[in-house]
């Protein structure tokens, strides 16, 4: 049995990636004083992307880890490295590692 999903009207899906961008900067702003806040933004812009089956962007993925879904912040809750081709993010965390194409 094939199941068919309806296409979200175009302008739910703009509505949509705006509240996504506006989480993203929210939490760049609230993250130094309240780094939970932080979390819980990223979680409902994740959600929120589900919700409307829409692909996040390159520079919003590389804001929070894939395993435990944190913030992340450069020097605060991370480490960015480079290595052969690619960069490197290192979640304080979980202790875990994503690894992203360099261009």
């Amino acid at each position: 049995m094939v199941r068919k999903y309806s296409k979200k009207p175009g302008d739910q899906l703009e509505i949509a990636n705006k509240r996504i961008e506006i989480l993203f900067c929210q939490a760049d702003k609230i993250f130094s004083e309240d780094s939970s806040l932080a979390d819980r933004y990223v979680d409902l812009a994740r959600k929120i992307a589900m919700k409307f089956k829409i692909s996040l962007k390159s520079e919003y993925k590389r804001k929070f880890c894939k395993h435990c879904y944190k913030y992340l912040r450069p020097g605060s809750n991370s480490r960015v490295r480079t290595q052969t081709g690619k960069l490197v993010y290192s979640c304080f965390s979980c202790k875990k590692f994503s690894r992203f194409p360099l261009k």
